[in-house]
């Protein structure tokens, strides 16, 4: 049903619709984050997303050193778990 019909029906059976909530605003102000002060002290991690000529779906995941903006890796996959991000955190660590 589109919504013109639903606030029509709401209002012939004289019912008042209810009201989404407004956006949650954060409480307070956040801290600036620290800048590095060299390599490997923080990581950014980032998830992308695409599809193939033939519709199929894959995921990129980039680790990027913040101080030096070296990619540390960057895994393709149809599919990447949890289980697999934690699997490649790991083995950045024990590299670096």
């Amino acid at each position: 049903m589109n919504l013109k019909r639903i606030w029509r029906l709401y209002r012939e059976e004289r019912l008042s619709v209810r009201r989404r909530g407004g956006r949650k605003r954060a409480l307070g102000t956040r801290a600036p984050m620290a800048v590095p002060q060299g390599a490997d002290q923080r990581w950014s991690l980032d998830f992308v997303a695409d599809a193939l000529a033939d519709g199929r779906r894959f995921r990129v995941l980039c680790v990027v050193d913040d101080f030096t903006r070296e990619a540390l890796a960057t895994v393709v996959d149809t599919s990447i778990s949890g289980a697999r991000v934690v699997r490649e955190l790991e083995r950045l660590v024990a590299e670096r």
